[in-house]
Order: C-alpha cells, then sequence, then structure tokens
C-alpha cells in the first residue's frame, strides 16, 4: 500500500514547538505538504523519514513504526533542504556512495542519474554545481534503491524553470505508478500544478485537507466569490441581492459583468441558476473568482 500514517504527533526542542498533534495519512500519489516557512514541513517529513523522532505520537508506514526501523528505511527515499552533500566527490561518486549503503552497485547508480538527467555532469565535483544541479543529484541519491516512498523537502528551490519542469513530469510518473510522493512547498504555483492532494500546516498545525477546492469550501465563515455574465446583469443582481446568501454585489462595467460574494456557498449556488430560469435570465459565464490555491493560502494563514 506505502501509506504513511501520521498519528497525533508532535515534536518539540526545548521550549519550541514545531509540530503540534498532527494527524495525517498520505497514500500513493502525488501529496503536497503546505505551509509558510516555519511552519513545521521540514520537521514533519524528518519524522516520515525516520530521521527524527517523534516526541508523542506515532509516524507508521503501513502500519510499522519508522524511527529506528532498518527495513522500513529500504522504501523510503529523501531528499533535503539543506545542502549537506560531499562538495569533494563527483555527482557519479555521491550517488554511487549512497548506492553502496543499500548493498547496490554502478549500475543502480547510473540508473538514477539517468532518470533526473545528469549524465552530462556525473564526472563533475559538486563543488562546482549550480543549486538546481544539487539538488538533482540529491534527487538521484534519494532514487538509487527505487524507493515506493519519496519524500522532498523545497525539491524546486534553485531550478530553472526546464528543470521544474522535468522534475514535476517525473514526480506525476512516479504517482501514476502508484509510488507515494510527498513534497513540500510554500511556492502555491508548484503545488497547485502537481498535487492531487493537498495537506496545509500553519504554524505547527494541521490547517486543511484535501484538494484545494474542497480546503476553500470546508471554510464556511469565509466569503466565496463568483464572476457572473449574463444577458441582464442589473436584473439578475437586483433578484440575488434581496436573498442572504449573498453579501454584496458590484457591478464591473470593465469586464462587463457582476462580481458577487457569496456567504453562504451551498445555498447561492442552488440560488443562482433559479433566479436565472425564473427570471428569464441567460447566464453566459459563472466562475469562481478566489479559487486559486494562494487565495486558498491566505485565508488560512489569516484564519
Amino acid at each position: 500500500m506505502n501509506t504513511l500514517h501520521i498519528d497525533h504527533v508532535s515534536r518539540w526542542f526545548g521550549n519550541v514547538v514545531a509540530v503540534n498533534d498532527i494527524t495525517m495519512t498520505i497514500g500513493p500519489g502525488v501529496t503536497g505538504l503546505l505551509g509558510p516557512n516555519g511552519a513545521g514541513k521540514s520537521t514533519l517529513i524528518n519524522m516520515m523519514g525516520g530521521f527524527l523522532a517523534p516526541s508523542n505520537g506515532t509516524v507508521t508506514l503501513d502500519g510499522t513504526t519508522i524511527w529506528r526501523n532498518a527495513a522500513s528505511y529500504r522504501h523510503i527515499g529523501l531528499v533535503p533542504e539543506r545542502e549537506a552533500m560531499y562538495d569533494f566527490l563527483t555527482g557519479r561518486e555521491f550517488v554511487l556512495a549512497n548506492a553502496e549503503l543499500h548493498g547496490l552497485g554502478r549500475a543502480a547508480a547510473a540508473r538514477a542519474l539517468a532518470t533526473v538527467e545528469m549524465e552530462h555532469a556525473q564526472d563533475r565535483k559538486v563543488s562546482t554545481y549550480s543549486k538546481g544541479m544539487r539538488q538533482r543529484v540529491k534527487m538521484a541519491s534519494a532514487l538509487v534503491h527505487d524507493p515506493s516512498v519519496l519524500l522532498l523537502d523545497e525539491p524546486f528551490n534553485g531550478m530553472d524553470p526546464r528543470q521544474r519542469m522535468q522534475l514535476m513530469e517525473l514526480l506525476r510518473q512516479m504517482g501514476d505508478e502508484g509510488r507515494t510522493v510527498l513534497f513540500s512547498s510554500h511556492i502555491l504555483e508548484e503545488v497547485e500544478q502537481l498535487a492531487s492532494h493537498i495537506e496545509v500546516v500553519v504554524a505547527g498545525r494541521h490547517a486543511a485537507s484535501g484538494d484545494f477546492r474542497k480546503i476553500r469550501r470546508l471554510m464556511t465563515d469565509r466569503p466565496h466569490r463568483y464572476l457572473v455574465r449574463s444577458d441582464d446583469d442589473r436584473a439578475l443582481a437586483g433578484a440575488l441581492i434581496a436573498d442572504p446568501s449573498t453579501a454584496g454585489i458590484e457591478v464591473d462595467v470593465v469586464e462587463g459583468a457582476l462580481r458577487i460574494q457569496a456567504v453562504d456557498f451551498a445555498r447561492f449556488t442552488a440560488l443562482l441558476p433559479r433566479v436565472a430560469r425564473d427570471h428569464g435570465i441567460r447566464l453566459l459565464t459563472v466562475s469562481p473568482s478566489d479559487e486559486s490555491l494562494e487565495s486558498v493560502f491566505s485565508y488560512l494563514v489569516a484564519a
């Protein structure tokens, strides 16, 4: 199954609580761990990878505790954010060293380097690599033993647009193969483009879970904004404004549309087509204007 279970996990460092009573399940496919810097993402990933013990709670892979369990490490690949690398080694030597730790050899190292398209620089020393190249060789070292679970901490940092697209495609492919892929990011666009499932962590706490539309709709105390075009905007606005599901309607002359703020999502989505039908109004465009992940994230952080 390749499923990670985080059960009421906390981690503190002295008086500082980095992760506070988080419970979540990470299964096959690509999951994005979203949160601002300092939210506890790296701490959480290090506990999932078995590099850090929870202060409280448990982290398991398919029901087996990960911490100090060498057998579970064989199934996990970790790409850390920190640049802790042996700069005096070539890229090939660095990946081969990781292969040998898993009892593997040159063929596994060569395959991993090819997967991240680093053959052209494999005989250069790591000290000469750009940040994006370092990210890719770290990725190769994490893939060398063909793990079923891949954990990546801010993997796109320092990559140019072409490298980012290549890595995104690789992670999508791995998710489609049934592997469990989790990557953290504070860049909203990355998560929205790649992840089929999102876990949001804010200030060490689990803030939300689901796809970004589902997360947005869970927040019923926040207004939803829509851009609506019709063949009679004024009549539509007059019919909608009387209903308590709408908090405000603005006529956008430039867009030739109505900007509607709905405070009751379920009621409004049923009301709009009914009002249009009853008044003989043709709806031309109905689109949410705040459904981007950036909007979701800003609401969650402010909550």
